[in-house]
């Protein structure tokens, strides 16, 4: 079977996202930090026929998300497609406008957001290169491309990693292998900002199947309403 690995699976789009591809006949493998919730993801897709097993690690330990990502191959015998799409919350993250912003306020996020997927990006990419057919798949906000002065340094960060990204898309062209920036442009599930639509999970998977099946010569797609 094939596999999918989600880095920053959540309930709401991560677990989206393993439907779409697991309704496809995907196997899913899940990663981020907290064990218990991956288990329960994992056994809320079983119970739809879909088989998914959680490999816990949390993408600011690149160690620790490496050694996930190479125990997912060999649980499930390679990674065809990885998606990554980790999550910060208010908790852990400062919102700054551009000119309130210190290094500090980005260093967190271009930890969290670019460096994160470098390492995915590193851990998955030389097999698919060898079998010379995969795709990669990294998530932000649309603020990667327009940015927002009240989320000025995540956007920043945001913004480094779709630039790499759609690099990396131009690197790769002509190896069989995808790598493509969704942006989206809304607020999933629950409305989060004012003025800013919001859609369901469901709505927005769709795309990352797309990407991978028959948007293949697409470095980007933003998501809106």
């Amino acid at each position: 079977m094939p596999t999918i690995a989600i880095v920053g699976a959540g309930p709401q789009l991560g677990l989206a996202i393993a439907r779409t591809y697991g309704t496809h006949g995907y196997d899913v493998a899940l990663i981020a930090r907290n064990r218990a919730k991956l288990e329960g993801l994992a056994e809320e897709l079983a119970t739809e026929g879909i088989t998914a097993a959680a490999f816990p690690a949390g993408v600011l330990d690149r160690t620790a998300l490496t050694q996930a990502l190479q125990d997912a191959a060999a649980h499930f015998g390679g990674i065809d497609v990885l998606e990554y799409s980790p999550v910060g919350g208010f908790d852990s993250t400062v919102l700054t406008t551009p000119a309130a912003t210190e290094p500090a306020d980005v260093q967190h996020e271009m930890e969290f957001q670019l460096y994160g997927a470098i390492a995915a990006t590193r851990a998955a990419l030389p097999a698919m290169r060898e079998a010379g057919a995969g795709t990669l798949l990294f998530t932000t906000g649309a603020g990667s491309v327009d940015p927002v002065p009240q989320v000025a340094n995540v956007n920043a960060a945001a913004a480094a990693l779709r630039n790499w990204v759609l690099n990396l898309h131009k690197e790769l062209e002509g190896t069989g292998v995808q790598a493509a920036h969704v942006g989206i442009d809304v607020s999933i599930g629950t409305p989060a900002v004012p003025g800013i639509p919001t859609a369901k999970p469901e709505e927005i998977s769709p795309v990352y199947w797309e990407l991978h099946t028959t948007r293949r010569d697409q470095a980007e797609l933003v998501f809106s309403l």
